[in-house]
């Protein structure tokens, strides 16, 4: 039986079991289940559904064959918020920390370049050897308004995103993208200018769903329009580091069109090998900064 839309003209559409946000006409061909194209796996004859492909279903195959996967090639999961729960948490407990500790905990963990700190007594800095600046600092934040406004973007972002691309290359996305806006605040800021916030995760998360939607030829309008005010609030408010905003937009871009776009025989390669070239990038402007620096 070919998966195809309902022949009832008094049917309306039906909306994929795993998201129901997403209508569709297409079926498992096991159990007829309604699934979009997120979830549907090819099959010898038709598509399946996650759940029949997961357990095989009496065929004799083990639970993992034909594991079904996601745009990227990663798995498909039942929790497609995993990994963002995660950086929520991780978010929400630097926050407490700080409330806890006190600035002395901001002190020692914000993005600066190279800069005195009386709090501290000492020579601070990413050009001083503190390399773990560029990623503390990409989940640490002080206002209130700050936290809510990334958390709440991780949240609505990051469900399009990773159920996209799977747990490990979402994980990596957000990852270079945090480390990318700090590498370009690093370079372009003032080496005393402190900065802080997973703003630079989020615009990488923005980044990543445009071209998510553009590989899907989704209507851009609305995205476009989300990208525009977002980059004109980063240029018209004061205090925000723009710099961090546009170096995560670009490393989100970057990486999830190399994710999507790599050609199936060679995914691994492609795939890795991009993320390994923009790491190298990242590390090799760091490098050269310092050395400009000391």
């Amino acid at each position: 039986m070919d998966p195809r839309p309902s022949t009832d003209p008094q049917a309306g559409p039906s909306h994929c079991y795993r998201h129901p946000e997403a209508e569709t006409g297409i079926r498992c061909t096991r159990c007829d289940k309604p699934i979009c194209t997120r979830c549907m796996v090819s099959a010898s004859v038709g598509f399946q559904c996650p759940d029949c492909v997961r357990k095989g279903s009496g065929t004799g195959h083990a639970p993992d064959a034909n594991q079904p996967r996601t745009l990227a090639g990663g798995r498909v999961t039942g929790d497609g918020r995993f990994v963002t729960k995660i950086l929520i948490g991780i978010n929400l407990a630097v926050y407490l920390a700080v409330l806890i500790v006190g600035d002395r905990l901001v002190d020692e963990l914000v993005l600066i370049g190279y800069a005195y700190s009386p709090p501290l007594g000492e020579v601070v800095g990413v050009a001083d050897g503190e390399w773990y600046r560029l990623l503390t600092s990409t989940v640490l934040h002080q206002e209130v308004w700050h936290i809510l406004f990334n958390v709440l973007g991780l949240w609505v972002i990051g469900g399009i995103v990773e159920p996209e691309l799977g747990r490990i290359r979402y994980a990596a996305l957000c990852l270079l993208s945090g480390l990318s806006g700090s590498v370009l605040v690093y370079l372009v800021a003032e080496p005393n200018q402190p900065s802080l916030g997973a703003s630079g995760v989020v615009y990488g998360l923005v980044g990543a769903w445009v071209v998510l939607a553009r590989r899907r030829r989704h209507d851009m309008r609305p995205v476009v329009l989300f990208v525009a005010l977002s980059l004109l609030m980063t240029f018209t408010r004061p205090g925000i580091s723009w710099e961090a905003h546009v170096g995560g937009l670009v490393a989100g871009v970057l990486v999830t069109y190399a994710l999507v776009h790599a050609p199936r025989a060679r995914r691994d390669l492609v795939q890795y090998g991009a993320l390994g070239l923009l790491l190298l990038v990242d590390v090799g402007i760091v490098l050269a900064r310092t050395a400009a620096l000391t």
